[in-house]
């Protein structure tokens, strides 16, 4: 309706006014290229520009007229409707800005959440469960209480130290000494340890990766089980790394595989990000495992992993 109410009012005062009225032609054309899908509004436009030439040829106007006049009508539309698209652009373009920018605080939130919960949560468990072996033995055995404090003193520093650079960045980790931590921390804790570490030299990311993972597995041991074994493992077969925790906890044989909560979706998105995958659950041996594979190389690094 818009459209038909400007080309009345363009092309009939024609009638009265001639061809000083031929440059409203080109803010016609304007319109049609801005308001109709881009095939019919180009006919359109096309369509006008004839139109105002056959007008100069009909009424026999001079020469320079019939070429500046359709001329005219083609020059303004274009730089119309150019100048406008522009605008619409520039305006997009902030859109897009603002949107990138919300994303990026919205995963920089996201990253410190799960560095806070993936680092800290290991090393409070440990800090915790020395603190009560500290307080049963204070009394009956005060040697062993001021070694215990000596590592809780030394865990805690490292909590420090990760709470720091969880502000920045998420830092490197390495497996082996994850593991030598984690099974000291478990012999504190009365539970036997098996650990076999036969997967070699890793890529940095690969490392940290699978590291975080055994710090997870170690967590839900101390938090959510009552276990008294524990057998850790990380063996490369072909171009695979496959880390296996087993324990014979009673208190994962209620909880259905998959429901390990965020702490196992924080690490599903960890391996993603290097193509590997994480797994975890009751086998029927009553056992819980988790279990986490990664390729040698990483396909898809994250900038979190560097």
């Amino acid at each position: 309706m818009t459209l038909t109410a400007q080309s009345v009012l363009t092309f009939l005062p024609f009638l009265w006014l001639g061809i000083t009225w031929a440059g409203m032609s080109g803010i016609l054309g304007a319109s049609l290229l801005l308001m109709l899908p881009a095939p019919l509004s180009w006919f359109l436009f096309a369509l006008v520009t004839a139109v105002v030439e056959g007008y100069a040829f009909t009424f026999g106007l001079p020469a320079v007229a019939e070429l500046y006049t359709p001329l005219t009508t083609l020059l303004t539309g274009l730089v119309l409707y150019g100048l406008t698209r522009l605008t619409d652009l520039v305006y997009e373009v902030h859109s897009a800005r603002t949107a990138l920018a919300r994303m990026a605080v919205a995963q920089e939130r996201m990253r410190f959440s799960r560095d806070v919960h993936d680092l800290l949560g290991y090393s409070l468990s440990a800090i915790t469960l020395k603190c009560e072996l500290i307080h049963r033995l204070v009394v009956t055995n005060p040697a062993r209480a001021q070694e215990e404090v000596t590592t809780v003193l030394e865990v805690s520093r490292q909590a420090l130290a990760d709470a720091r650079l969880v502000a920045r960045s998420y830092r490197e980790m390495s497996l082996a000494d994850e593991a030598e931590s984690a099974a000291t921390v478990l012999a504190a804790a009365d539970i036997r340890v098996t650990l076999d570490l036969s997967c070699g030299r890793l890529h940095p990311a690969v490392d940290t990766a699978l590291a975080t993972a055994l710090r997870e597995g170690v967590t839900n041991i101390l938090r959510h089980s009552k276990a008294q074994s524990c057998s850790i493992t990380a063996v490369r077969k072909d171009d695979t790394v496959w880390l296996t925790l087993v324990n014979d906890g009673v208190a994962g044989k209620d909880r259905p595989a998959g429901s390990d909560g965020s702490g196992l979706n924080n690490l599903a998105t960890r391996l993603a990000a290097i193509g590997g995958r994480v797994t975890s659950g009751v086998r029927r041996d009553g056992r819980f495992h988790l279990e986490a594979h990664s390729p040698v190389r990483p396909g898809a690094l994250r900038p979190e992993h560097g």
